[in-house]
């Protein structure tokens, strides 16, 4: 069987770097992109094609929807600058201080109200993927403890199936992120949410690199679950984290030091790209580099990897 065509994609984190933008802060980057969204989706536009990317999954501020419509006015118009530039939008990530909490009481309207907003601007813009996570555990230690049983899985799994239901309706699929010391990050998480889960509602979006980070084998994990990723994020990894964490807004900082460049890390890209080439998502190759400082020659490096991974 001929293998489909494979598109190049990045997060839009890949171009949150202060360094890429003549900025000396996160801070200072954030208040300049709000102020003026066009220049900064009009450059990172411009810096994916020259590294060769096609195709952008929106995330966070200032690389989220609403930046985008700000920008551009609509979806629509959004969807016309990036063709310009033979690119498009392949997904976007629930995420912001605005997402509701999937662990509140009563919080179900809301967070199906939101999933639809997203859903629609993601129809209008031509994709078909919105891919959200599981809420985070708490630190280890804290009391009361907080588990993630099968109990709390399930409650979880309910909410998934009412949202991806919900987005189907808008022809968009629902995807859960392997978030690191999140409630879906251990392979047991990951198992047994997906065996709770209607394939039919409720997909899969591993990333190589959190999956490692928690100890397991991102290689293991896309096999058995193969026919229920949608998309995939290629992201590389220094080691497990091996201390407990503090879980808090510092959280995604403190995982950095254990990330890497691809290639440089310890996931087996030619067994990853092996397992990826039979999957629904299989056309996508989403190269994820956060906050790159040169983000066009770190996706080139990216690409070369992947590459030398998928040659016979």
């Amino acid at each position: 069987m001929t293998p489909p065509a494979r598109r190049f994609a990045t997060d839009v984190i890949t171009f949150y770097h202060p360094d890429f933008w003549g900025l000396d802060s996160a801070d200072a980057l954030r208040d300049w992109a709000f102020a003026d969204p066009q220049a900064f989706w009009l450059r990172v536009m411009d810096a994916s094609a020259e590294a060769g990317i096609t195709a952008l999954e929106l995330t966070f501020a200032p690389g989220d929807i609403d930046s985008a419509l700000r920008a551009f006015g609509g979806a629509a118009a959004f969807r016309r600058e990036l063709a310009a530039r033979g690119l498009s939008v392949v997904s976007a990530f629930v995420a912001g201080a605005d997402a509701p909490d999937w662990r509140q009481d009563g919080a179900l309207p809301a967070i199906v109200a939101d999933a639809e907003r997203r859903a629609a601007f993601l129809a209008e813009v031509g994709a078909e993927l919105l891919v959200t996570g599981l809420p985070m555990r708490t630190t280890f230690g804290t009391r009361p403890p907080f588990f993630v049983d099968a109990a709390y899985l399930t409650r979880m799994a309910d909410i998934a199936h009412v949202v991806g239901e919900a987005v189907s309706r808008y022809g968009v699929k629902l995807a859960f992120h392997t978030e690191s010391n999140s409630t879906f990050w251990y392979e047991r998480d990951i198992d047994l949410f997906m065996a709770l889960t209607d394939p039919r509602y409720v997909w899969l979006c591993p990333d190589s690199c959190h999956i490692a980070l928690g100890g397991g084998d991102p290689v293991a994990v896309a096999r058995r679950h193969s026919q229920r990723i949608a998309l995939a994020h290629w992201k590389d990894a220094v080691r497990p984290i091996d201390v407990e964490l503090t879980i808090d807004e510092t959280v995604f900082a403190q995982q950095q030091p254990y990330m890497t460049e691809l290639g440089t890390g310890i996931v087996d890209w030619r067994a990853w790209a092996d397992a990826m080439s039979g999957t629904p998502g299989a056309g996508i190759v989403l190269v994820e580099l956060d906050e790159a400082a040169d983000p066009v020659a770190a996706l080139r490096a990216g690409r070369a990897v992947v590459e030398a991974a998928t040659q016979p």
